[in-house]
């Protein structure tokens, strides 16, 4: 069913609208229509808005981790290459001790050799003065002797080339020192050779 609008002199269908809306009503309706127009829009824009910074924050957070990532291999790196320089001096000392402990072995022969001379007597004198400076600088470069005579025999720091029978100390005490052993720390440069008390 049609009806005219008197106001607008069109033709209406009364099923859409009302052919008795004044001027001022259809002029509120247009502008709520325009609000509703302009808050969909504003949340279109807000979404948009969102959406990029969701974008931005997995950018910064990818490269976050990136970076944590080469800061931790860096840092690895670093240690590794600490470490390294660390035990190149260390085993750089060692090979040095291991050249001059035979240099000590002979003044320890010489001075054996020499303690009953008695008209060598300034000879011996400078000899124990530089066999003391040998050792004592040996010793500021990390050298100790292992002590060995009286000391119950352990395979870590001695090493038994003699046993001998006797009833005079515990079985397996250190009763002879063949030679002196070193170590640097808690590494055995070179094990005690040692005479090794048994049961008789």
């Amino acid at each position: 069913m049609y009806v005219y609008n008197v106001v607008k002199g069109k033709t209406m269908s009364n099923t859409n609208s009302n052919p008795f809306k004044n001027e001022d009503v259809i002029k509120e309706e247009e502008n709520l229509e325009q609000e509703n127009i302009e808050e969909e829009s504003q949340e279109q824009s807000e979404e948009i808005s969102e959406n990029s910074d969701s974008k931005l924050q997995e950018e910064y957070d990818k490269l976050n981790q990136q970076y944590i990532r080469l800061a931790a291999d860096f840092d690895n790196y670093r240690k590794r290459q600490e470490q390294e320089r660390e035990a190149l001096i260390k085993y750089g000392t060692e090979n040095a001790l291991k050249n001059l402990l035979e240099i000590l072995d002979n003044f320890e022969r010489g001075e054996k050799a020499l303690e009953n001379t008695e008209e060598a007597q300034k000879v011996k004198e400078s000899f124990n003065l530089i066999h003391k400076q040998v050792y004592e600088t040996l010793s500021k470069m990390g050298l100790e002797e292992i002590k060995a005579v009286g000391e119950e025999f352990d395979p870590n720091f001695h090493e038994a080339v003699m046993q001998t029978p006797t009833s005079e100390y515990p079985e397996h005490t250190v009763i002879a020192e063949l030679q002196k052993g070193y170590k640097v720390g808690d590494k055995v440069i070179r094990a005690t050779l040692v005479n090794v008390a048994t049961a008789e």
